[in-house]
């Protein structure tokens, strides 16, 4: 027989076996609970730490990064605004006097 066959036969075993496996696991409520009890810590202490460096650079002075995202968003309104505006200057350009 070849042996790429052979390899080939054994690893789509070992493949399907790890798999079934792992989807287990995964499922398990042992696991599923625990490792969400952590996400979720997770997730506050890293909205604290943004909240504390938030007001930390807003102690300072400098925009936050919710004062950029502001400014961001109105620059890019402004910039629609524009193109609207230039092509309307364009279509009233080329209509026939």
């Amino acid at each position: 027989m070849d042996p790429w066959k052979m390899w080939k036969q054994g690893f789509d075993a070992w493949e399907n076996a790890t798999a079934t496996y792992l989807e287990q696991v995964l499922r398990s409520p042992l696991l599923l609970g625990p490792s969400g009890a952590m996400l979720s810590a997770a997730m506050k202490a890293r909205s604290k730490v943004n909240d504390q460096l938030a007001g930390m650079w807003g102690g300072l002075g400098l925009p936050t990064k919710r004062d950029q995202e502001r400014g961001l968003h109105a620059l890019n309104q402004i910039q629609s605004r524009l193109l609207d505006l230039e092509e309307r200057l364009e279509q009233l350009d080329k209509r026939p006097s």
